[in-house]
């Protein structure tokens, strides 16, 4: 009975700083963050964003109940995610959860903030039925709203919120200049770049012509060109670098023309103007084991089936330089890529972007493509071709520029109409990256790369592949037969023992 009493007192503090454990924890919402990329550790971006908010944003979040866990993940996530906003934002950034169910007002109410239901498949008493449910959210700021339509599992929550923030907030945005004029894609054909971009930039297009003033745009894109330049136009652009400005080149050396089974060199005069900055963009292709695949359609009697084949001339990047263009990227898919060399001055900074790996090579044009053609190592003498790099310092005049150049103009294009296509968002996040970067606006570079969305096997070569086949199946074989043999002789060991005359 004694020692009851003298427990009591340990009980009754034990459960009070249970207590006064769940009241702090209440109060202030942190958790501790393991994962490799720190993806549920808000960034500095994101700190920058919600301390400098002059006024109250509301988040409503409308959330359908009663979801796979799988889906219902998102609805956890995205809450505590909030929270941590609500925490950092000391109460500036505020949510509500709106579960639409089965109440058709409160559907349409969501429907008519720009929130469209999505179907998914659920099993119920072992049946797959379709169910309709909401995943998005409306962030109000002021008298100005922005829509997150769809919250994806397993998407980059926090560079959806932030930026949607950001995008409500900014003041006054930079503009941004897209040269048009000589076959360039329209700013239609670039519907992921753009949605990114006017986050922070009012895009613009732009004529190279004497009655334009290029000073006012703090970077100039120039994708894709299909026509030749006249030198006065990249005499309007020498200007504008001599004057500090910002250029981002992404153009096509070659073309690879599959319907016709070949590809050729193009010459628009950028070639010859980037040649003399000591830039080299070889009119060849860039091949490369890791690769994309094409679609060859066959026919087999009646019956008519398409085959996926690696096609070298679409390479996979996967090597880039530690640098904030690219910091994050993992896997960028280029078409029909030149190799790039620096041969210019050494006052100038040079800095490799991106390279292929150390399985590839490069075909002088003109190139015959063999769709079936069967690609050996013997294909890939050469390794870490450069793709892209970055200029820096007094490429044209007193002032320092800064220059990005790409050698494929169509990795970030989606096109338009029925050619239109959904692109990975590597290529998107290193097309915006540049922009950011040579924009002096890295803020949501961080953000943006932010989560691993993808982890491809490295290419090993045929002898390695070969040893590590053999030794896995060898291997345990090998430690049996010396287990077997040590079994035997100590068994052999203890009869011999047990023979012995002063054995007990």
């Amino acid at each position: 009975m004694k020692s009851k009493k003298l427990l009591l007192p340990y009980f009754l503090l034990l459960g009070g700083v249970l207590i006064l454990l769940n009241i702090l924890a209440n109060r202030f919402f942190f958790r501790i963050d393991f994962t490799d990329d720190q993806r549920y550790t808000l960034s500095d971006a994101t700190h920058h964003i919600i301390n400098h908010l002059d006024d109250p944003v509301t988040v409503t979040a409308y959330f359908s109940e009663d979801l796979p866990p799988d889906i219902s993940r998102v609805r956890t996530e995205f809450k505590n995610l909030l929270q941590e906003f609500h925490s950092v934002s000391h109460g500036k950034v505020n949510y509500e959860f709106i579960s639409p169910g089965d109440n058709p007002d409160t559907e349409q109410q969501a429907v008519d903030a720009g929130i469209q239901p999505v179907v998914i498949n659920v099993r119920e008493k072992d049946q797959a039925v379709q169910k309709k449910a909401f995943l998005g959210a409306v962030v109000h700021y002021d008298d100005k709203t922005e829509v997150i339509p769809f919250l994806q599992p397993g998407s980059g929550m926090e560079y959806a919120l932030a930026s949607a923030i950001r995008k409500l907030t900014v003041k006054d945005k930079p503009e941004i200049g897209l040269i048009q004029g000589n076959g360039e894609p329209a700013k239609f054909e670039f519907p992921q770049v753009m949605q990114e971009l006017n986050v922070l930039y009012n895009v613009r297009d732009v004529m190279l012509n004497d009655s334009v003033y290029l000073g006012k745009y703090k970077t100039l894109i120039l994708d894709a060109p299909k026509d030749s330049f006249p030198p006065e136009q990249l005499k309007l652009l020498d200007n504008y670098l001599a004057q500090g400005g910002n250029l981002l080149v992404a153009f096509d050396r070659v073309n690879g023309q599959l319907e016709r089974s070949r590809g050729v060199a193009i010459n628009t005069g950028l070639e010859t103007w980037l040649a003399n900055k000591g830039i080299q963009v070889e009119p060849s292709f860039v091949t490369d084991a890791s690769c994309s695949t094409i679609s060859l359609r066959q026919q087999s009697g009646l019956f008519s089936f398409s085959t996926q084949l690696q096609f070298p001339y679409l390479p996979i990047i996967t090597t880039f330089s530690n640098h904030p263009v690219t910091k994050g990227l993992e896997a960028v898919s280029l078409q029909f890529a030149s190799p790039i060399k620096y041969t210019g001055d050494s006052t100038l900074t040079f800095l490799p972007l991106a390279k292929t790996s150390r399985m590839s090579g490069k075909q002088h044009t003109p190139v015959y493509f063999d769709i079936q053609h069967h690609w050996t190592d013997k294909d890939f003498p050469l390794a870490n071709e450069l793709v892209a790099g970055l200029l820096e310092g007094k490429i044209d005049g007193p002032a320092n520029a800064r220059m990005i150049v790409i050698s494929d103009g169509d990795f970030a294009v989606n096109g338009s109409g029925q050619s239109a296509r959904q692109l990975p968002a590597d290529n998107i996040n290193f097309f915006v990256n540049a922009v950011d970067w040579l924009s002096d606006d890295t803020g949501l570079i961080d953000l943006r790369t932010k989560g691993i969305s993808s982890r491809p096997l490295a290419k090993i070569e045929a002898g390695k592949k070969s040893f590590l086949k053999y030794f896995n199946f060898l291997l345990p074989i090998l430690l049996i037969i010396i287990y077997g043999v040590f079994r035997a002789q100590r068994k052999r060991w203890i009869r011999i023992k047990r023979m012995e005359d002063d054995y007990v």
